[in-house]
This record gives structure tokens, C-alpha cells and sequence, in this order.
């Protein structure tokens, strides 16, 4: 696809597929989901050559270390995949769901009922495995979808794109609900098709989203980077708070929900800190620390960039706190609105940093790394979202989904209910969903 009349062409059959998926059934799309999975197992052998060649090329390349983390498909990731797959198979089709239901009147009711947004424009980092679940997101929440992929992924996202796009063809899907973009200018001719791509979600650096944001009057729907936080308050469990920083520093160490900044309470920090580097040193983690940081343990200094840094990488920023109030105005001052934690033992305390900190993840006595649409038991995930309007967190079939007002009426007019013995509006809420066919 090349130039701004073929993504025009493109997104014309998006739109027209679109309008057919609102309507397909929960058995098509079922069908649909096993059959990829299926597919995607039957010829793993092409999918991993094609990651194969991705890789070789990334090295040459020099492509940095996070992407080329991020770029690899392995077996261990299709079983992560396929492993979604049924898990969102499994999960209830979400359209169609009843929102609410009133009685405006006797024989006039009211329904708010879940719909598919339309049509969906995703620009996607160098993850394959992401290509995956944004398709069958898209798919079982009965959204077309125009899919960018990372260049370094090209190979890899040809393959598993041509496998879904088949198989759901044979499954009973429009044409044209699934297509590739290749280039950068595609994405350019996309941001300016405002009649027809109804939502834009961009996973990339922060500068990259906020090009995104900038240049197109279509909504968006999205984060920036992923600066989370751990948080050790002052009676936190030593060997608890070590452990969930390690954690959610090192299990992953490339993806949006891994600790960048973790923060001790100063009560803690004699206590906690040098268990803190004995663990990092052996994971081969850097510390910089703040000047209170360095009085206790010995690491790099860091400076004010560190604490907005998003390393995807093995390095940790460190400062010591003396209240939770602190904590809190740190993480939100220096965050990215993504995923939070605190390690305490006091429920009180867990529900001020809770209710306070300005995040649309916030965890008590856990790893960051929960925030994830599969862990959360939404099938997969589409992205994580800081948005405050529409979705928030890990963005899952809701979020790609809006609603309608259905109103069901027996020859009423609106002049029934104006002026001198007009009628009134019981305004009665009902307990039954949509009575669909």
C-alpha cells in the first residue's frame, strides 16, 4: 500500500466491513478465533523463519536493545499468544450487552446498548505477539482495523497478518476488515481520514504519540511512556518490597509496566536499601540513587532527568522519601499516569496512596507488571491508556467499544408530552436487557 488515494481505498473497505461486523454473530466470531489459533500453530515453522529473518536484519542494523527484545517470536510467545486466543474465545461477546435500560412511559423503553466503534487506525511497536491481539481484540469487539507495524517487525507481521485475514475471511468476515499499512506516509494519509477511521491508538516512544496527537483531529487513544513506580513505605515488608521490585524491574525489563523510579520511605530506607542492591547487583541492574540514596548505598548519582526517565532497560532510579505525601506528589509530578504500586502493611495508608496517586493502575503489595489486558482477564490488550476519557489502563474489548440509544416506542410523538395535559415521564428503571431477536 502506497500513497494517499490507496489508504483512502483502504479505509473506504474498512469502513464498509465495519458496518457488516456490527452485526455479526458470537458463534462467526468464536469460529473465527479458534480457527487462528489453530493457524497460527499449523504453521509456526514460516512464522518463526520470518522472525528469523526480522532478527538477522535488526542485527545488522544495530536496531537497540529494548526493540530487538521485543522483536523476537518464539515458542515460548505463541503459547503466550494462542494462550490469549482462548482466553478471549472464551469471554462473552461484549456487543450487544445492555448498558441500561428505562421506561420512559408506558410502551416507550430506552436502551443504552454496547456497539463497535468502527473502524480502528493502530501504529504498534516492534512486537509481533501485538499484532495478534489487536487483530483478534478488533475481531471479537467487531471493529475493522487498519494495522501499522514496526519496519524491523516486517517479516514477521506479513505472515501473522495474511493468517488472521485468511482464516476469518473463511470464517465468515468481510473483506477488507483487516489490512497492513507498510510505510510511514501511510500513517500520514491515515491521521487525515477523519470520515473514516474513527479512533487512532498509537503504541510508540512519547515522542512518537505525541506526533500522532498533533497531526490528526481524529480521537486518540493511548499513552505516552511508562514511568512507573514502586513505592516502599516506612513498615514495608523488607524481603516483600525486594521482591516486588525485582519483579517489576527485571521479569520484563522492556515493556511499559516495568518500575523505572522506585521510591523508599527514608523509616525504611537503613533497612531496605542494601538488600534492594544485593538483589539488583545480581540481576546486573544500575541504581542512581538521590544524594540520601548515596549515603547509604553506593550507586551513580542521579539527576532530574532520571526521574521522567522510561529506560526499558537494566538501570533503576532510587530516591529516598520522608512521607507518603511525598511519595505521592513525586509520582505525580514525574509519572506517566500508568501503573503505580505501593508495598505497606497498613490498609490505611495503601488507600491514601490508592486514592491519591493520579494513575489509571493502582497496585498495593504487588508488581507493576500486573497491569496487563490478559492478566486482567480482558483476553488480550489493544494498549494501556493514561486517557481520562473513553478507557483507561489496559485497554481490552470495552475500550473498543462505544454505545447506542435504542428506543422502542408504540406511536408516540414527542407532542404527547408538552404543553397543557401533556403526559409524564415515568423515568422507571428496568431490570431486563435488550430484547434482541
Amino acid at each position: 500500500m502506497s500513497g494517499n488515494s490507496s489508504v483512502r481505498t483502504a479505509a473506504e473497505k474498512a469502513k464498509r466491513a465495519a458496518l457488516i461486523m456490527q452485526g455479526l454473530d458470537s458463534r462467526t466470531k468464536d469460529r473465527a478465533l479458534e480457527a487462528i489459533r489453530e493457524a497460527l500453530e499449523k504453521n509456526k515453522t514460516q512464522i518463526f523463519a520470518a522472525n528469523q529473518a526480522d532478527l538477522e536484519r535488526a542485527q545488522k542494523e544495530n536496531l537497540a536493545l529494548p526493540l530487538a527484545k521485543r522483536l523476537v517470536f518464539n515458542e515460548a510467545k505463541l503459547a503466550e499468544t494462542t494462550e490469549g486466543l482462548r482466553s478471549l474465545t472464551s469471554l462473552p461477546d461484549p456487543v450487544g450487552r445492555t448498558l441500561s435500560a428505562v421506561e420512559l412511559d408506558s410502551g416507550l423503553e430506552l436502551y443504552k446498548v454496547a456497539c463497535p466503534i468502527g473502524v480502528l487506525g493502530i501504529i504498534f511497536e516492534s512486537r509481533p505477539d501485538a499484532l495478534i491481539q489487536i487483530g483478534s481484540l478488533a475481531l471479537k469487539s467487531g471493529n475493522a482495523v487498519l494495522l501499522k507495524g514496526g519496519r524491523e517487525a516486517k517479516e514477521t507481521n506479513e505472515i501473522l497478518a495474511r493468517l488472521i485475514y485468511d482464516t476469518s475471511l473463511a470464517s465468515g468476515f468481510p473483506e477488507g476488515w483487516l489490512q497492513l499499512l507498510e510505510s510511514r506516509e501511510d500513517v500520514a494519509a491515515m491521521l487525515e481520514l477523519d470520515g473514516l477511521v474513527d479512533l487512532i491508538i498509537p503504541r510508540g516512544s512519547n515522542e512518537f504519540v505525541r506526533y500522532i496527537m498533533d497531526h490528526t483531529s481524529i480521537p486518540v487513544l493511548g499513552h505516552a511512556e511508562g514511568v512507573c513506580h514502586l513505592y516502599a513505605a516506612g513498615d514495608a515488608d523488607t524481603a516483600m518490597a525486594v521482591r516486588l521490585a525485582v519483579d517489576s524491574k527485571c521479569q520484563y525489563v522492556a515493556v511499559c509496566n516495568a518500575m523505572e523510579t522506585l521510591l523508599v520511605h527514608s523509616a525504611a530506607a537503613q533497612a531496605f536499601l542494601p538488600e534492594l542492591k544485593k538483589a539488583m547487583n545480581e540481576k546486573g541492574v544500575e541504581l542512581r540513587g538521590c544524594e540520601k540514596t548515596g549515603q547509604i548505598i553506593d550507586c551513580a548519582r542521579a539527576a532530574e532527568a532520571d526521574w521522567r526517565a522510561e529506560y526499558l532497560d537494566l538501570i533503576l532510579a532510587v530516591k529516598v522519601v520522608e512521607s507518603d505525601e511525598e511519595a505521592v506528589s513525586h509520582i505525580n509530578a514525574y509519572g506517566s499516569h500508568h501503573t503505580d504500586a505501593i508495598v505497606t502493611a497498613d490498609r490505611k495508608r495503601a488507600e491514601y496512596f490508592l486514592t491519591y496517586v493520579d494513575s489509571a493502575d493502582v497496585f498495593w503489595n504487588t508488581s507493576t507488571r500486573f497491569s496487563d489486558g490478559f492478566v486482567f482477564g480482558l483476553g488480550a490488550e489493544v494498549g494501556i491508556s493514561t486517557n481520562k476519557i473513553h478507557a483507561r489502563g489496559p485497554v481490552g474489548m470495552e475500550g473498543l467499544l462505544i454505545y447506542k440509544w435504542k428506543l422502542l416506542g408504540s406511536g408516540q410523538a414527542i407532542a404527547d408530552y408538552k404543553g397543557a395535559g401533556a403526559r409524564k415521564f415515568t423515568h422507571k428503571k428496568l431490570d431486563k436487557p435488550y430484547p434482541a431477536q
